[in-house]
């Protein structure tokens, strides 16, 4: 995939991957992909000192964060870092890691992994050639703009982290990615996963049929627009909307209730739609919009996230699943998902892997990830081989 970009291109320094804890499952397959990348590129220059470190049998970096009895952690690197391009990956929503405190364990919040990260940029910094930072899920990403007095704390965590001697921040689909204007000098890169949510697609029901008389995508609210508008540009199709209704008296769980979800589109009946969004947290007012979809005489709902959370658990979906308001959900294996999750028959994976090791190979060689992250040409490709 990234090999035929590189030949005669020497990397900025050689390569280092470090998986923080609850992140080594992804790191693994990245780092399967970037072994077999580095194999078959550049391969007349592998015995080169400039290539020193190039072709390894894996790049991945012995790390870890032992805490004490009270909670409290330090950061170690058990390879050496000195003249390396470090990539710290890690994956904050993952919440099964556990660590005890005064005999009392504790999951591992958001917050916690965030300490971590700066914990081994710590231990790595003075020593590596440059660090990168690659958090799928933007840590406080759904924070990032002030409303009264609040904290600004997405806009905050980037200018720490450039303070601390990052060099690039690379996330996938941004809450807002005008974010990145809280570090307008330095790298900031947010990925989305359209190519992996076609194929997926295509592997959960063969039978879609990609036209404007059998689909439509629909965007759940006003933030997801700019998704649906390429999603369902790309595939030639219609799009909808709905926008969120909110009571501005009341205040619940720190912001406004919805009181309803109001749709602006075409006539549903009988098509099949796909309903794109960022992240699916508790996922309420996603089920919400697939019930008033089929209600409105959809043939069948299925939903692209790029990050599935559910923090309310998966007894709703299953819920919506045997009413038949939802017929599959795809989310990407950039963020943890429980057994229980995979388990499901309403559930189908976006294997992101691939994309993210083509990513990390054309930073590492400094140059334009322009032929990764421009989905466009592939889809196409993808949807004639489909015909």
């Amino acid at each position: 995939m990234a090999e035929n970009y590189y030949e005669n291109i020497l990397p900025i320094a050689p390569l280092k991957i470090a998986a923080l804890e609850g992140c080594e499952e992804l790191a693994a397959q990245v780092d399967k992909y970037l072994v077999d990348f580095r194999g078959e590129s550049n391969q007349d220059y592998h015995d080169l000192p400039n290539f020193r470190g190039y072709l390894e049998d894996s790049y991945l970096l012995r790390n870890a964060c032992p805490r004490f009895g009270t909670g409290e952690a330090k950061g170690i690197l058990y390879d050496s870092v000195r003249g390396v391009d470090l990539f710290i990956l890690a994956d904050v929503t993952n919440y099964s890691p556990t660590y005890t405190v005064c005999g009392h364990k504790n999951h591992m919040s958001p917050d916690d992994h965030y300490q971590n990260i700066k914990r081994i940029i710590s231990a790595a910094n003075g020593k590596a050639r440059r660090i990168n930072v690659v958090m799928p899920f933007l840590y406080e990403s759904r924070q990032h703009k002030r409303k009264g007095r609040e904290s600004l704390d997405c806009a905050f965590m980037l200018e720490e982290l450039i303070d601390m001697g990052v060099s690039n921040i690379i996330t996938f689909d941004a809450h807002d990615p005008r974010v990145c204007n809280a570090i307008p000098l330095h790298g900031f890169d947010s990925f989305n996963p359209p190519y992996q949510f076609i194929k997926a697609l295509n592997k959960a029901a063969p039978d879609l049929v990609t036209d404007k008389e059998h689909l439509i995508v629909i965007s759940p609210d006003e933030g997801a627009m700019d998704r649906a508008v390429y999603f369902a540009g790309v595939l030639g199709v219609d799009m909808g909307m709905f926008y969120k209704r909110r009571d501005y008296s009341v205040i619940v769980g720190g912001k406004n209730p919805i009181v309803a979800h109001e749709f602006l589109g075409d006539d549903l009946n009988g098509k099949d739609v796909v309903v794109i969004d960022d992240m699916i947290s508790s996922g309420g007012s996603m089920l919400d919009v697939a019930r008033q979809i089929r209600e409105r005489g959809a043939k069948r709902v299925f939903i692209c996230a790029t990050f599935g959370l559910f923090t309310d658990g998966l007894s709703q979906f299953d819920e919506y699943y045997e009413k038949g308001y939802i017929s599959q959900v795809v989310t990407t294996n950039l963020n943890y998902r429980t057994p229980e999750l995979l388990s499901r028959l309403w559930y189908t994976e976006a294997n992101m892997t691939k994309f993210l090791a083509a990513i990390i190979d054309c930073i590492n060689h400094d140059v334009t990830t322009e032929h990764v992250d421009d989905p466009t040409d592939r889809i196409y490709a993808l949807l004639e081989s489909l015909e």
